[in-house]
């Protein structure tokens, strides 16, 4: 089939299946595994050569591992660092101790048995947190508690795919006598430092140089490459490419680019993830699940069992309530993406051998299509519990802010500092990469990207705050923005700057009522210095003033109505004039009548 071909055919298979195993209540992981059961060679037949795409679409994983690098930020990881570092880190070590001593009482080596513990004390980031997000219980204390326990597991993925070639034959000296294993682990730290050095000093430079330019496709082929190149140095070292891609991620974490970076890359993650995954149903060897079934399903089980038990007993300790205990247990028990990845890498370094690889995987997507069983059968045991509720520091795991500023020039910057000054915290957008490196020299923080993009709104927390204010110099980008933050979160206030009375217009047609115009206020400053030097009393001339900044005001927004009839917009600015000027002929006739009376 042609390359064409065989895109058509993966599209459609994946469009058919995800949709039903998401309306099914199963989630879209074991959609993506359906569909390529049923389309590889244990099913109809239509791709044949899956090792080749397989090792393609493990591109998903690296892209993976470098967006959880740029999740990776210290502040984030010291807000969490009880439950990922602690009760985390418990269960990882606690399930590979448990996994891996039952693999070695079953008679494999020291090494497999390491191995095999490792891989499958991991649990499925995908799978569960989408199925904790489609009940809503990412934000109950349980979620949390998940939540820190995935983003464990996904830091000690790397240094297991790192170690486990390693454990090889070759690596632990068992093949061979001179010295080439410490030579290759020597090349592998050698590449990690080397990686850190270029990334903390020179990529930043190379990413500013990029978004100088202003052409967006550049920018993401300067993202694909900076996660391709790391990928392929960790590789020509002999380690894993996704350890490469995480080191990059983390290295980005903090820059000023990290929300571009995000949205540039996550769709190319979304699709290569899903071809992975579609990859891993087509590689399930059905053959072997029908010739064995007992030991596949006992195997899934008994991961299932142990790893629950783990995860119930860290549930006690966070004092999780009955139904937090078991949904903690039922949401994390299954194997994990990372799985394959390491049984790969295992069977590659001679650690496992390829039955034991296809033993295992076929074990992990079975205990992952339990999952969401489990889970119908939890709710219908429990229907009439109430969940815990979210603690109040739940907030605290986030990293939005109440303020979204769009473009941080001269007029977005005043906003910014007063913020600052009142410990507010704002998320500052600009598209001009040159503003961007100016500003952060002063000690702002500032991230590159254009805010008209709805998936860079999102990845800026703009659906948690309270006010988003647009202070873009370009009147149509502007418009722009109003147009999509409007559309996209029509409950978020909007304060926007305008240029001119034409842009202030084209902001209230979508909905925008707090418009400032950059040139209004400032003007009536200056009108309000000339009447007092014309020796006007200050509080006359701040009535007038003000009476003006009204009557303009209610002008503006009657105009509104008229935007593109000039010959009415003439005639009503002549009426409005002439109402203004009565206006004050009769506050100077008010004024004479009651001096007159004061006289008297």
């Amino acid at each position: 089939m042609s390359f064409l071909g065989l895109t058509a055919l993966f599209l459609t298979a994946a469009l058919l299946a995800v949709p039903l195993s998401k309306r099914l209540g199963l989630g879209s992981v074991l959609g993506y595994l359906a569909a390529g059961l049923v389309i590889g060679p244990w099913g109809l037949g239509f791709v044949e050569h899956v090792d080749d795409l397989l090792h393609f679409s493990e591109l998903g994983i690296v892209l993976l591992l470098f967006l959880i690098g740029l999740e990776l930020q210290p502040t984030r990881l010291w807000t969490m660092r009880r439950t990922v570092f602690g009760i985390g880190g418990a269960q990882v070590f606690v399930s590979t101790a448990l996994i891996g001593t039952i693999a070695v009482a079953l008679g494999l080596s020291w090494q497999a048995g390491l191995v095999v513990g490792a891989a499958l004390c991991l649990s499925s980031t995908a799978l569960a947190l989408q199925l904790m997000a489609e009940k809503g219980h990412l934000r109950l204390k349980y979620g949390r508690t998940a939540f820190s326990i995935l983003l464990s597991q996904d830091l000690a993925a790397i240094p297991i795919i790192a170690l486990v070639p390693f454990l090889g034959p070759s690596m632990m000296g068992t093949d061979n006598s001179d010295g080439g294993g410490w030579q290759s682990a020597a090349m592998a730290v050698g590449a990690v430092v080397g990686l850190i050095v270029v990334g903390r000093y020179g990529l930043r430079h190379v990413l500013r140089l990029v978004a100088k330019t202003d052409i967006r496709e550049l920018f993401t082929a300067c993202a694909l490459l900076t996660v391709i190149g790391s990928a392929l140095l960790m590789q020509a070292a002999g380690l894993s490419m996704a350890l490469g891609a995480f080191l990059a991620g983390v290295l980005l974490a903090d820059s000023e680019f990290r929300p571009a970076l995000e949205t540039d890359i996550d769709p190319f993650k979304g699709l290569l993830l899903g071809l992975f995954f579609m990859a891993v149903g087509m590689s399930v060897n059905l053959g072997l699940f029908i010739s064995d079934t007992g030991t596949v399903l006992s195997i899934a089980a008994g991961l299932i069992a142990v790893k629950a038990f783990v995860l119930y007993g860290l549930g006690v300790i966070e004092k999780l309530d009955r139904p937090g205990r078991r949904n903690l247990a039922i949401s994390l028990s299954q194997g994990g993406e990372f799985a394959f990845v390491i049984f790969g890498i295992a069977a590659g370094a001679s650690v496992i051998e390829t039955g034991l690889q296809d033993l295992l995987n076929l074990s992990v997507t079975v205990s992952m299509a339990l999952t969401p069983l489990l889970f119908l059968f939890s709710e219908m045991a429990e229907s009439g519990s109430k969940p815990d509720d979210a603690p109040p520091e739940m907030e605290a795991m986030e990293d939005e802010h109440p303020v979204i500023i769009a473009g941080f020039g001269r007029f977005g910057q005043i906003t910014g500092r007063i913020l600052r000054a009142k410990k507010i915290g704002f998320t500052a957008l600009e598209r001009n990469a040159k503003q961007v490196d100016f500003v952060t020299g002063f000690g702002a923080k500032v991230y590159y990207g254009d805010a008209s993009r709805i998936d860079l709104l999102h990845k800026a927390g703009t659906s948690k705050a309270k006010i988003f204010v647009i202070a873009v110099n370009d009147p149509d980008q502007s418009v722009q923005i109003a147009a999509t933050v409007r559309q996209s979160f029509p409950r978020l206030k909007i304060i926007a700057r305008a240029r001119d009375r034409d842009h202030a217009l084209r902001l209230m047609s979508f909905g925008v009522t707090t418009v400032i115009r950059e040139m209004f206020y400032s003007s009536l400053e200056v009108s309000r210095n000339v009447l007092e030097g014309l020796g006007m009393a200050p509080h006359q001339a701040n009535y007038v003033v003000e009476t003006f900044r009204d009557h303009d005001e209610r002008r503006l927004i009657d105009q509104r109505k008229l935007r593109g009839d000039q010959e009415a917009t003439r005639v009503e600015a002549k009426k409005w004039a002439d109402e203004l000027e009565a206006l004050f002929e009769a506050d100077v006739a008010a004024e004479q009548a009651a001096n007159e009376a004061q006289k008297t």
